[in-house]
């Protein structure tokens, strides 16, 4: 076996397989951290909002919370791994998240543990922008696609073990659990970060914070989202409530970009990024995909356990089709892309595979086998799974390093953004439409059965434990859930064609096999 070059990787801008997995094991733990604090909460959540007297509106809230904050802030932090020691921004939103989970653990009300989701939003936005920005800054993306392998397996994990694990939790000693069981974990990455990851520090001496373009990309983002959660709930569409927020995220809005453009010495998000046309493609992707995906799947769990009345723990174990389904296609599709350095197919043949399975997923309701369920979301699966990595590969494969952080940020930025936007946006029409169908289905009940009316009076609002019903008013939360769902899949549809739409027109570039680009390393070579 030839003995690896001694030279440090800080000069020859490569790592040698050894040392990138002894940093990777903190970054993967970290990257686990984040994962797990979204899916071992998705089964607790119908009990959270039972304990705590929430609603429908509230549940939503819970998930948009973190899913607000953390879109709003990964700009943020990704600019701020072009500027600072990467390592300390990992461990710095670690401690964060460790912060918001002790919040959210004791929380004695549905107000306080959305605020804390949102301080474990503003550390999970951390988490996920720095880790795919340090794994950028040490393999070259030709050889990337051999370790997605590793990044797909602690997704999988994550997301079965997630909700697995805090179902039994909500089973045995409660949900708040969910929320303490992430903090040992966020200690060992820690830990294990501090030993393992060297990177070298770059020293900017004209380091220039935008903190104006931060906090109007903040504000615009929050205030959008905002109106989306809450339109059609807590005021009308069409109000004067409603144009007052989309006038005020607008404007916000448009002096960000202002900012960025013309003010800002170093903006938080360069707008010459989106001059490449591989990056406005994909950003365009990633809205849609993160709409269509996270606005619909999200919604399963609450599917499963309402309109089949499973437990957090069986609710659990039906992720583990959709997970089986990308865990696959992530190690398979990354590992041909490294041998053969194409990677376009990889992302159309997910994409349609993405299309199937949403399409297939709008056909379910209450009385829908599980078993067909299940093999609905392996397609799904299948699909994400050749698709969401590869959609930051094929970003970061066209910009230059110096720009590592702002560029892969910001498609993690849209891609989240999409994502809340399509939970809140979905999570209104779930909403609005169960509330339809129980109204409708209660009436008719009482009309035909007077004696339940007492019963049925007390089924207004909230999120109800569907074993704790009456068979006959059982049924009715189950078709209205079941029939909702399906219905939200549909919604979804239309945005995973667009995303596809904007994948086909993604010119293809062959991936560089060195971490710098082509021009950077000239560069280097002239002033050497």
């Amino acid at each position: 076996m030839t003995q690896a070059p001694t030279v440090p990787a800080e000069q020859s801008g490569q790592m040698t397989h050894r040392e990138v997995l002894e940093a990777l094991s903190g970054l993967l733990l970290a990257m686990f951290v984040a994962m797990l604090s979204s899916t071992i909460v998705s089964n607790a959540l119908p009990t959270i909002v039972d304990d705590l007297e929430g609603s429908q509106t509230g549940y939503t809230w819970v998930v948009v919370a973190t899913m607000l904050a953390m879109t709003a802030t990964t700009p943020i932090w990704g600019k701020f791994a072009d500027l600072f020691d990467k390592k300390l921004l990992v461990q710095t939103a670690l401690v964060i998240f460790s912060i918001g989970s002790l919040i959210a653990g004791f929380a004695p009300s549905m107000e306080v543990l959305i605020g804390a989701r949102v301080v474990q939003g503003l550390g999970v936005g951390g988490l996920t922008a720095l880790v795919q920005v340090v794994i950028a800054t040490m393999v070259s993306p030709r050889e990337r696609g051999r370790y997605s392998g590793y990044i797909g397996a602690v997704f999988a994990l994550a997301t079965v073990s997630g909700p697995l694990v805090g179902g039994v939790l909500v089973d045995t000693v409660g949900w708040r659990w969910c929320f303490f069981a992430g903090l040992p974990v966020a200690a060992l990455a820690f830990v294990v970060l501090q030993k393992t990851l060297r990177l070298p520090v770059v020293r900017r001496t004209d380091v220039s914070i935008d903190y104006l373009g931060a906090f109007l990309l903040v504000g615009g983002v929050s205030i959008l989202l905002i109106w989306v959660s809450l339109g059609g709930i807590n005021f009308d569409w069409v109000s004067w409530t409603s144009g007052a927020l989309v006038a005020a995220a607008v404007v916000v809005t448009a002096a960000a970009i202002h900012v960025e453009a013309n003010v800002a010495k170093d903006p938080v998000i360069p707008l010459r990024l989106f001059k490449d046309r591989t990056l406005t493609l994909a950003t365009i992707a990633s809205v849609l995909i993160g709409l269509a995906m996270f606005g619909s799947t999200v919604y399963l769990s609450l599917y499963f356990q309402r309109a089949k009345d499973m437990s957090p723990t069986e609710a659990g174990l039906m992720s583990i089709c959709m997970v089986g389904g990308l865990l696959v296609s992530s190690i398979v599709s990354g590992r041909i892309i490294s041998n053969t350095g194409v990677w376009k197919r990889w992302l159309v043949g997910g994409m349609v595979a993405v299309i199937i399975g949403i399409g297939l997923l709008s056909t379910i309701d209450a009385s829908t086998p599980l078993w067909r369920t299940g093999l609905f979301m392996a397609v799904l699966g299948l699909g994400l799974g050749a698709t969401m990595q590869n959609l930051v590969l094929a970003v970061q494969n066209t910009i230059a390093l110096s720009d590592m952080g702002a560029g892969s940020s910001v498609v993690a930025f849209f891609r989240s953004l999409g994502g809340s936007v399509g939970i809140a946006a979905l999570g209104a029409v779930l909403a609005h439409q169960v509330a339809d169908a129980v109204t409708a289905g209660l009436s008719a009940l009482v009309a035909s059965h007077p004696e339940l009316a007492d019963q049925v009076g007390h089924q207004t609002g909230g999120v109800p434990d569907i074993s704790t019903l009456p068979a006959p008013i059982r049924a009715i939360f189950e078709s209205a859930y079941g029939d909702a769902t399906g219905h939200i899949f549909l919604v979804a549809l239309p945005f995973a064609i667009g995303a596809l739409i904007a994948v086909l027109l993604i010119n293809e570039v062959p991936l560089r096999t060195s971490v710098k680009r082509e021009d950077e390393l000239i560069a280097e070579a002239s002033q050497a």
